[in-house]
């Protein structure tokens, strides 16, 4: 991580070299995909890594690469953003358009474009171009026998589950605690009895990769329609109506930055797509407005992690042919930009004890906004907030609390809120415990 100014201008439009007219524009199958990966961390070794963290049904791998300035590690007080596409395996805009945003990242970073070094420089980017490739596998081929897909085919996982509705469903569950007066806001568990179903392989694979890295912010993309989604998916009878969240503030400036930094989906004139008559101001949309999504991933991340998610709706036509390509590339490449860069809003710091000892799990409170987020290993988070005053609190067991207030600027560089916190422990509990830190590291 490099410690320069972040963003502080708006987002510049490069006429790229990349890809040029040479370029064939094609679907990739599950080997493809995986050479785009290669093919870029042969290019640019010192910013990527290529991994997996888990694999399908079907044992083919989820494969993923991180894309920062010093890959395989997490810098402490450096933000951790993810692209998740390809969920509904006939859903491959978002699948293509990531494997044109990886190489183009690298060859951009190598040209010394001041937006996309700065970017790389100080976020650790992850990329998944697919979280179904056995899905993705049912539709290329029904794609490649027709010349088309049908609505349906290759949506689902191998055991023809729909993954966006397999998650489990957080939203019913925080509704049940706000019921309760519980004062639980964050870090939602469900037992496997209250899931009350079985968790596909792909669904246990991104939960365990949530909760992995330390994620500030994340999109999960997806097509048929286009538009940006934000929480709540679900509501709290089931029925379509706007159901806020708590940052409801933070996700529609968040879904704004995509939907007005894209081509046309904030165009109110632009051509509705034939799935629905609505019309989405700004083209945004809270998601349980539109349709109630119960277990979806989305919603998971907001309720489960300290990971802010929405869902981007890509296009029209879900499985388009190859020549389409270009033109989605070109609506969408500064919008994802864009929306990497949201992820340096709002207030970052660390929290520390009086002894220097790094503070993880404290929880970072925000007065008004009832949703709490906590500190990762290295004692290092990252609240997301629109621009004004807020006041702030630090807390974690066996500490006495800290609030001071942050002031955000309308700009792309979080500001820096610190805290310190004083033990309750006496000198000697507190000897006590660093020594069985240090025993347990061993």
């Amino acid at each position: 991580m490099k410690l320069v100014v972040l963003f502080l201008v708006a987002l510049t439009v490069y006429v790229d070299s990349f890809p040029d007219d040479d370029y064939t524009w094609t679907h990739h199958d599950a080997e493809a995909l995986k050479r785009v990966l290669d093919e870029t961390a042969r290019e640019c070794p010192d910013i990527t890594r290529v991994y997996s963290p888990g694999k399908s049904v079907k044992n083919v791998d989820l494969w993923t690469i991180e894309i920062t300035d010093n890959p395989g590690v997490h810098e402490p007080g450096e933000p951790e953003f993810k692209y998740v596409g390809n969920m509904h395996g006939n859903e491959v805009v978002g699948r293509e358009i990531l494997l044109i945003l990886i190489p183009y990242l690298c060859k951009e970073y190598n040209k010394g474009t001041p937006t996309i070094v700065e970017l790389v420089d100080n976020t650790r980017i992850h990329i998944m171009p697919t979280m179904n490739p056995d899905g993705y596998a049912i539709a290329l081929e029904e794609f490649l026998k027709t010349g088309s897909n049908s609505w349906t085919v290759g949506r689902q996982n191998a055991n023809n589950v729909d993954l966006n509705r397999n998650f489990p469903d957080m939203d019913k569950k925080f509704f049940k605690l706000q019921k309760m007066h519980s004062k639980i806001n964050n870090h939602i568990t469900m037992t496997m009895q209250e899931i009350g179903h079985l968790l596909q392989k792909e669904t246990q694979v991104i939960l365990n990769w949530m909760t992995e890295y330390p994620f500030v912010l994340s999109a999960n993309l997806h097509g048929g329609d286009i538009v940006a989604n934000y929480p709540f998916d679900a509501s709290k009878d089931g029925r379509p109506h706007y159901q806020k969240c708590a940052d409801d503030a933070v996700f529609i400036e968040l879904s704004k930055a995509y939907s007005q930094a894209h081509a046309t989906m904030s165009d109110p004139g632009r051509k509705k797509c034939d799935m629905t008559e609505e019309s989405f101001d700004d083209g945004i949309t809270n998601g349980a407005d539109w349709y109630p999504v119960p277990g979806g991933m989305q919603d998971t991340n907001y309720m489960y992690t300290n990971c802010f998610e929405i869902t981007l709706e890509l296009g029209c036509n879900k499985f388009p042919p190859a020549e389409q390509l270009p033109q989605f590339w070109d609506d969408n490449k500064n919008a994802l930009i864009k929306y990497m860069q949201m992820v340096h809003i709002g207030i970052k710091g660390f929290v520390t004890a009086e002894s220097g000892d790094v503070l993880e799990n404290a929880v970072i409170s925000v007065k008004g906004i009832n949703h709490d987020i906590t500190t990762a290993p290295d004692g290092d988070y990252w609240r997301l907030l629109v621009p004004g005053s807020y006041k702030v609190t630090a807390s974690k067991p066996g500490y006495l609390p800290k609030t001071k207030m942050c002031r955000v600027e309308d700009t792309l560089e979080a500001t820096h809120c610190n805290f310190v916190l004083t033990s309750r422990m006496s000198d000697l509990e507190q000897d006590i415990l660093r020594e069985l830190r240090e025993w347990d590291k061993q």
